[in-house]
């Protein structure tokens, strides 16, 4: 993510006013919904991840997904939510789901800023940073487990794998 600088204004009452100043600060394609809710394409290593951000002030919550570019054949799904709850498990933050309509796995997690001075430009940084380090770590498992043949088990633990290098 890009250096956030001294432009952005901390004290707006949407936090999806802030997140645009941070999404436009980073140069990302992003889209302002009629529902408020917005939507952001970024690049990963993998694959393009949607992030999505969605504000709802009658509970002062907000919604993050970082969803993959990926779809799960219905035959792979049992295997999938296997993986799921092997992938769960190990995270602080968030979880990882598959959206049933359009079968896309997605890292998901909610803030409640009730009774909060509001969101900052570094906590969003925070969930985005959060949010795709989390895709990138576990995006081959999925690929293995959808493409690859290979067990939820097999799966967590290639990606698990602490490579050196790059080859």
């Amino acid at each position: 993510m890009a250096s956030l600088t001294q432009s952005i204004d901390p004290h707006l009452e949407n936090p999806l006013d802030l997140i645009e100043q941070v999404v436009s600060a980073n140069d990302w394609p992003f889209e302002r919904h009629e529902d408020g809710d917005l939507t952001v394409e970024v690049s990963g290593r993998w694959c393009a991840y949607q992030l999505l951000f969605a504000w709802r002030a009658e509970v002062t919550a907000l919604l993050f997904s970082c969803a993959f570019d990926m779809k799960v054949p219905a035959a792979k799904r049992p295997a999938i939510c296997h993986l799921l709850n092997l992938i769960n498990e190990r995270l602080w933050f968030g979880h990882f789901e598959v959206w049933s309509a359009e079968g896309m796995p997605v890292f998901r997690q909610a803030t409640l800023l009730r009774e909060s001075p509001g969101l900052s430009a570094s906590q969003i940084q925070d969930m985005v940073d959060l949010a795709l380090n989390e895709a990138e770590r576990f995006y081959p498992a999925f690929q293995h487990v959808v493409w690859g043949g290979k067990s939820p088990e097999e799966a967590i633990e290639l990606a698990l794998v602490d490579t050196l290098g790059e080859a």
